[in-house]
């Protein structure tokens, strides 16, 4: 319980009150505490052995979420993941410190004002909902005043953050010579070079050229290393065909889901509830006038669309508005209506036709996904089975024969595009077949479609260079496209030399106007735009060598930026701010550190290292 609690301390101060404008959160730190085991300390204030976990174990989680893929400890510790959760507890350990030392603290009016503005705890008018505010707090096992003094102490460390990096702001001179970097634009002319322009055609290669073209490129022409491995699977779908099903289990399946095969009309809808009737009306009027839309006036109430949103509802849903919400032939707004909540508008985004879709319809979709349904629980209850037979020594090919399980073999490199329907293509199987060795007993392991598999590693092929013979066509094909990018740079070289000396454009330059840093250049190689940045004297030209292209780019003009117009004045604004920002991050940096060395930082490693163990 202990655990919870904490845990729902950072998720509600945190995540639900959004407490960052310059937050904590802004420079790396969070807010932590309770817990009974400490892994360290600042000073007299405590780092417990609960924040470190729950605070690694969320870093984990939001690693997984942007990327899909789960983490283990060992990827997180090559990462530095650990390290950096444990500098973002010493630097909030730190401010928790230095307040308690020069007597900073929050009044009651603070606390309370700060709980009123949490969206977490408005209730359907948009104000503070005290009942919201009670269920939430139950919800992550808090009491009121646990969660306050939490609160307290988070807003003290915030008003020291302010106290120190608030009201810096960017020198003019920086903001000015970078919107002036970001805004210039450039005028180029380019022309590519390719090989019809050659003088002569590429010469036909001799046989020693090409065997010496290999030899120095074998690394082109070196096959990975291949493993050589004998497998058995089975999965769900491989054994569908197999599973006998009767009318019975069909119609239960249906029953099942019932919601994907009969659904009344529903429609995608929001509500807004208003203070009065008249207040409704007014809105409603604008909307129809068309001056101001639905969302407007809930932004007004300090929500956020999604904050109205009632979702995919039927009309019963709705009680007493259902019948006028669904007398709407197309997605509009209808109201002012009577709710249980007061007079509101509803915003109608979208009408879902009803499904009715018989049992006799849907009896052929049904088989098929009772059939990998069934399959999947059959070779969940023979694991068992299957696994007591290879820790009892059976190879490979006994299991297969004395079970439902099939065998197979393949050659396997990494990297490797495999075959459709090909075992190399589930991701637990790549992963096995690329940790195995040689020593290894075949064990049981699961795919992500409920199917098993076992493998045993045959023999390891290293990567070795393939013959001349047997790679001829692709040495004589790789050879002729770098001889004729060597002779295109050649030639562009004097065709270089020649314009520069002419000095006025030709028929074969395509030019373009006002390109900027992070725009582009149509038809030509990303590379060319950033080559022409590069470029100082209108005249100069340049060999862009990108994408096994070869480009002339000719700079005719430079073009400085001004300041003066509206949209230069964003640009520089945004430019002010991050340079602050960075200014900001950078001197509560320093602070920080300071801090931590005023007040001395103690951690102990081997409860670190005993939590870093069980966290998974």
């Amino acid at each position: 319980m202990k655990n919870l609690r904490t845990h729902g301390k950072s998720t509600i101060v945190w995540v639900l009150m959004g407490l960052m404008v310059l937050g904590l959160g802004g420079f790396g730190v969070t807010s932590f505490s309770g817990g009974s085991t400490s892994i360290g300390s600042v000073g007299d204030t405590t780092i417990t052995a609960d924040d470190y976990a729950r605070a690694l174990r969320n870093q984990m989680n939001a690693y997984q979420q942007q990327t899909g893929q789960p983490m283990s400890m060992a990827q997180a510790q090559a990462m530095g993941l650990p390290q950096a959760v444990q500098s973002q507890l010493v630097t909030a350990a730190a401010l928790e410190e230095q307040a308690r030392r020069i007597g900073v603290a929050v009044g009651d009016e603070k606390v309370r004002q700060t709980i009123l503005e949490a969206p977490a705890f408005r209730g359907p008018t948009g104000s503070f909902d005290r009942a919201a505010y009670a269920e939430v707090l139950r919800r992550e096992n808090l009491s009121e005043a646990e969660f306050e003094r939490e609160v307290r102490t988070d807003e003290a460390r915030l008003l020291i953050q302010r106290a120190v990096a608030g009201g810096v702001s960017a020198p003019e001179a920086a903001v000015e010579t970078t919107a002036k970097w970001i805004l210039e634009r450039r005028d180029v002319a380019w022309r590519e070079l390719t090989a019809d322009m050659l003088p002569a055609p590429v010469a036909e290669p001799d046989e020693e050229t090409l065997k010496a073209w290999h030899s120095a490129n074998a690394d082109r022409f070196t096959a990975p290393e291949l493993r050589k491995i004998t497998y058995v699977w089975l999965t769900p779908e491989i054994l569908a065909p197999e599973v006998q099903l009767d009318d019975a289990a069909l119609r239960a399946a249906y029953d099942a889901n019932i919601d994907e095969y009969q659904r009344p009309e529903r429609r995608l809808v929001s509500r807004l509830v208003f203070p009065s009737a008249e207040e409704a009306q007014a809105a409603k009027a604008q909307i129809d006038a068309g001056t101001a839309p639905f969302e407007s006036f809930v932004i007004e109430r300090g929500l956020q669309p999604e904050d109205a949103e009632l979702g995919e509802v039927a009309q019963a849903d709705l009680g007493a508005a259902g019948e006028a919400v669904f007398a709407l032939e197309q997605p509009g707004v209808v109201g002012p209506l009577q709710t249980d909540l007061g007079p509101a508008l509803f915003s109608v985004h979208a009408i879902l036709n009803p499904v009715n879709i018989p049992f006799e319809e849907a009896q052929q979709d049904l088989r098929a996904e009772a059939a990998l349904d069934r399959a999947a629980r059959t070779i969940e209850d023979r694991m068992a089975e299957y696994e007591d037979l290879l820790a009892g020594g059976a190879t490979l090919e006994q299991v297969a024969e004395e079970t439902e399980l099939e065998l197979g073999t393949i050659e396997w490199s990494a990297g490797a595009t495999p075959e459709e329907g090909s075992i190399a293509g589930y991701q637990a199987f790549q992963d096995r077949a690329a940790e195995a060795t040689e020593a290894d007993f075949p064990e049981l392991a699961s795919l992500d479609d409920g199917g098993v598999f076992a493998l045993r590693l045959d023999e390891i092929v290293p990567p070795t260079l393939r013959p001349f013979e047997e790679v001829r066509d692709e040495v004589e094909a790789d050879w002729r496209r770098a001889e004729t990018h060597r002779q295109l740079l050649a030639l562009a070289a004097e065709q270089r030399l020649t314009a520069e000396a002419q000095g006025q454009p030709t028929p074969e330059w395509t030019e373009v106007e006002d390109i900027t840093r992070d725009g582009w250049i149509e038809n030509a190689p990303a590379d060319a735009v950033a080559r022409a940045f590069t470029m100082t004297d209108p005249g100069e030209i340049e060999i862009v060598d990108a994408e096994n292209r070869v480009i002339l780019l000719r700079l005719d003009a430079v073009d400085q930026a001004d300041l003066a117009g509206e949209d230069a004045q964003r640009i520089t604004d945004a430019v002010g701010d991050r340079l602050a920002q960075s200014l900001q991050s950078d001197l509560f940096d320093y602070y920080a550190r300071a801090v931590q060395r005023e007040a001395g930082i103690s951690l102990d490693q081997s409860a670190i290292n005993a939590i870093n163990a069980q966290v998974q």
